[in-house]
Order: structure tokens, then C-alpha cells, then sequence
């Protein structure tokens, strides 16, 4: 029985694949299968000790940037490059799922060469500076 969480992933792959590659990262498939919450896919493009993660369900969901032991969610690494949040492409909104994956590559075409070949210096910064800002940022009343 076919996984549409996977296949979807595997078309989101193809997106990204490209960049990667350009950048000598290298495709890996983690984890996919059925949950409670439904099907479930994720994939990493690796290069040394940085790792891109992502997973999809019924859409681009958890995006996580590692280096070595360290890591940064997209959201925070966007924060630290953008000064506010929320600006930044991804997630988006669409009907199809494949244009989160578009959404994610614009980000790191104009704003993820830290990550993508920057030095682990310039990267580690970025990790902190994000986890910082996200950690003070705004939060709702209760």
C-alpha cells in the first residue's frame, strides 16, 4: 500500500534536491509510515554534521537545521535573518502541499546561505541568535 505522505514528500524532495545537491548535501530518507494522526513521512539532506530535517503529514510540518549537536528550527533561523517574524516565505498558504516545499526553497535561496555554506562559525552564530530572539520575542496574553 502506497504512502501519500511519502509520496508527497518524495515530489517535495525534487524541489529541494537541486539546491542541496548544488551545495554537496546528500538526500536520506529517516521515518514514514501510519500513525494515529495519519500517514507520515520525513527526510534529511545531510552534508558532514549539518543536517537539514524536514516531515510532512498533510503538510510541510517540522523543518530543523542541525549542526553537529546544535539545531534551529526554520522559524527561529528565519528570525535571526529577518529581525521579525513571520516573514518569511514558508509555511505559506496554498491548497497543495507542494508549494510549502517551494515556499521553503525560496527561503533558503535568499536567506539560508549561512546554513547552506557559510562557515560552522557564521552558522552557530545564527543558531543562537535565533534561539535568543525566538525565546524573547512577543507572546500572547494568557
Amino acid at each position: 500500500m502506497s504512502n501519500r505522505a511519502e509520496d508527497i514528500l518524495i515530489q517535495g524532495v525534487r524541489l529541494l534536491e537541486p539546491l542541496f545537491s548544488a551545495h554537496g548535501f546528500v538526500y536520506a530518507p529517516l521515518n514514514k509510515g501510519d500513525s494515529s494522526g495519519g500517514q507520515y513521512a520525513s527526510a534529511e539532506f545531510v552534508r558532514g554534521h549539518r543536517r537539514f530535517e524536514f516531515h510532512f503529514r498533510y503538510s510541510l510540518g517540522i523543518v530543523i537545521y542541525h549542526l553537529g549537536s546544535q539545531s534551529v528550527s526554520h522559524e527561529e533561523y528565519m528570525l535571526s535573518v529577518l529581525g521579525k517574524p513571520n516573514a518569511s516565505r514558508y509555511p505559506g498558504f496554498s491548497q497543495s502541499p507542494l508549494d510549502a516545499f517551494s515556499h521553503l526553497r525560496d527561503d533558503l535561496l535568499d536567506y539560508g546561505m549561512d546554513f547552506l555554506e557559510g562557515s560552522d562559525e557564521a552558522f552557530l552564530s545564527r543558531i543562537e541568535d535565533g534561539r535568543s530572539r525566538w525565546a524573547s520575542r512577543p507572546k500572547l496574553p494568557a
